[in-house]
């Protein structure tokens, strides 16, 4: 059996005014053929399932293409473009495969083009046709449409968040693709859409957790494959916005019809339980310092890269100077600029800075510091997280600066922080400290809340602040939870299709 792989993945926050663009695909991740195999072997996240589990099962690979890169404004057209031509060129250029198993993300937009992913989809199919089988694995926060739905066989979405379970999605698209050639298994879907958004909500908290738990329940009876609960990306101002519910059974489309409609009602009936009201940076962190033990961990949710965000913001950073706080470390500051300047000046230098803010002053303005270079790094480690775990990862030049009683930590590229390597890479153990504040919205927990005494979400101006009455929809569907009144829940009038 053979078997193609392939992928391409972005998260797309439209209010952002950093276009994506094609040098930061190629800048990130553009691998072709082996190398996606050599290197996802053994890594925890999609392709990395899909290698591993082929390999377990002794399925032939066909390696095609795969590109990522981090989260930004809205694609250019011109990069898209190029993008689709790279991934159906190399799958048009495969010879015998059996099944096509691809790793997109849900959320992605284009310039003139809102579904990316229902838009590879298509092309695919108008490729190879719709006698071959496709299995697609998606992220948690996609904005689910019935194109997407149409072109595939089957629609796997990540069930966790943080997304340690990314490596699991994998090997089930594997394992389902193999089922469908060697078994007759015909994946059957059914989207049921709603008119709601939800902010950032960990899974392993209410409510998330009895959504998930539901979805679980259902995945127990006979006939169902798959029951995914999408939370949206909030962020995306397009008109298929929002929370949606995936079922997948095997060849039964009103079991796959109930199970949609069964757990969609419950995420209806916990709509509220779903409002997060976060304290300022100031206010957090007052809480921290009355909190008893350490680390107390501090996420600076609405400038989450991981989110589309500049990842220069200061708002917290400066609330952590005003406040003259020692033994605390801050993670990161996107700043090439600074980085270049203190790489130039050496160990043991004192500089005076400008730093973050460059990108808008939404999320800060520059901050104005005398700052201690106390080292320098290459930026480079292997993430420990249980997402994406053995990962190299590359965040470039990058320096530890000591300002008044703070570590703070300036990287050449944009991330959030997922575990505590990036500190570790320049000296500072995270578990000696009383405060350490980061850029993350959830996906930090994973490797934080283990070792932390307490976690503290703050929200400020961002394009990722929980407070969606922040943004200017233009384009979504209205009316939608919360930003509008609710109605008596009805499924037909309610659910989107």
């Amino acid at each position: 059996m053979k078997v193609i792989i392939g992928g391409i993945a972005h998260e797309t926050n439209t209010f952002s005014n950093v276009p994506t663009t094609l040098e930061m695909f190629q800048s990130y991740e553009w691998d072709y053929h082996e190398t996606i195999v050599n290197r996802n072997r053994g890594v925890r996240n999609f392709p990395g399932g899909m290698v591993d589990r082929a390999e377990e099962l002794g399925i032939e690979l066909l390696p095609t293409f795969l590109t990522f890169t981090y989260p930004a404004g809205t694609i250019l057209r011109e990069a898209y473009d190029r993008i689709k031509k790279e991934l159906l060129d190399t799958i048009a250029a495969t010879e015998g495969a059996d099944a096509i198993c691809l790793g997109l993300h849900g959320a992605g937009v284009v310039e003139g083009i809102d579904d990316l992913e229902g838009d590879i989809l298509a092309s695919v199919r108008q490729l190879v046709g719709y006698d071959i089988p496709l299995i697609v694995t998606l992220d948690l926060h996609a904005n689910m449409t019935q194109k997407m739905v149409d072109e595939a066989d089957a629609l796997l979405g990540v069930h966790l968040y943080p997304h340690v379970d990314c490596y699991e999605r994998g090997i089930e698209a594997i394992d389902l693709a193999h089922k469908m050639v060697t078994e007759g298994i015909k994946p059957t879907m059914h989207l049921t859409r709603l008119p709601l958004l939800i902010p950032t909500s960990a899974t392993h908290h209410s409510p998330a957790r009895e959504i998930n738990e539901a979805c679980w329940a259902w995945e127990k009876e006979e006939g169902v494959i798959d029951c995914a609960f999408f939370h949206g990306f909030p962020y995306t101002d397009i008109p298929e916005l929002g929370v949606s519910v995936l079922s997948v059974t095997n060849n039964d489309q009103e079991l796959a019809k109930k199970v949609s409609e069964d757990v969609a009602s419950l995420i209806w009936e916990k709509r509220d339980e779903f409002e997060l009201n976060m304290p300022s940076p100031a206010e957090g962190i007052a809480m921290a310092l009355e909190t008893e033990g350490m680390p107390i961990v501090i996420n600076e949710t609405s400038d989450n890269p991981g989110g589309g965000t500049p990842g220069d913001g200061t708002h917290l950073l400066r609330a952590m100077l005003e406040a003259k706080l020692t033994n605390a470390c801050f993670g990161f500051i996107y700043d090439p600029e600074v980085v270049q300047i203190a790489h130039q000046a050496g160990v043991g230098a004192t500089i005076q800075l400008s730093l973050g803010g460059k990108t808008d002053y939404l999320h800060g303005e520059p901050l104005e510091v005398t700052a201690y270079v106390k080292a320098l790094t290459d930026g480079k480690f292997i993430a420990t997280t249980p997402m994406g775990q053995g990962g190299h990862e590359n965040f470039g030049k990058s320096v530890r600066l000591q300002i008044d009683g703070v570590d703070v930590l300036v990287c050449s590229v944009k991330s959030q922080v997922l575990d505590e390597q990036i500190f570790l890479l320049h000296g500072i153990d995270v578990t000696k400290y009383k405060i350490v504040a980061l850029k993350s919205s959830t996906h930090f927990r994973a490797s934080f809340e283990p070792i932390s005494a307490r976690v503290i979400t703050v929200d400020s101006p961002g394009l990722t602040t929980l407070n969606f009455r922040f943004f200017k929809y233009e384009r979504a569907i209205r009316p939608i939870y919360p930003l509008d009144p609710a109605t008596e829940w009805n499924l037909h009038q309610l659910t989107r299709k």
